[in-house]
């Protein structure tokens, strides 16, 4: 499978995803973003197009030097307890086209732990 193939595919599912799964100021969407180093998350309020909260292991020095799982561990919580300071408890999970697996689903669970619902 070519590279631009992957692309493509990881579009028309993250198109699909966005159909169905909006975020609001009560329950925005927390969305997901992983490149091959790193992995960032961000709460976004659909209908007023403004991000509200979001962490990235580029810039946790703590995250940045962790790898792989762990790393989507501490961001998971990093979101969570940003989401609880800004009086955010409920979130709609967007994969945004990855696979939930591995450091998706990590970063995910790690949330949940951490008291955000979805």
């Amino acid at each position: 499978m070519s590279n631009n193939s992957k692309l493509e595919r990881r579009a028309r599912i993250k198109t699909a995803i966005r159909l169905r799964v909006r975020g609001n100021a009560e329950r925005p969407r927390l969305t997901v973003y992983r490149s091959n180093a790193d992995i960032y998350a961000q709460l976004i309020d659909d209908e007023q197009g403004h991000t509200l909260v979001s962490v990235g292991s580029l810039k946790d020095k703590k995250a940045h030097d962790a790898s792989g799982v762990e790393q989507a561990k501490l961001i998971g919580k990093a979101i969570a307890e940003k989401a609880k300071a800004a009086g955010i408890g409920q979130v709609v999970f967007d994969r945004n086209g990855y696979l939930y697996h591995g450091r998706v689903k990590a970063l995910a669970d790690a949330a949940r732990e951490a008291g955000l619902t979805f």
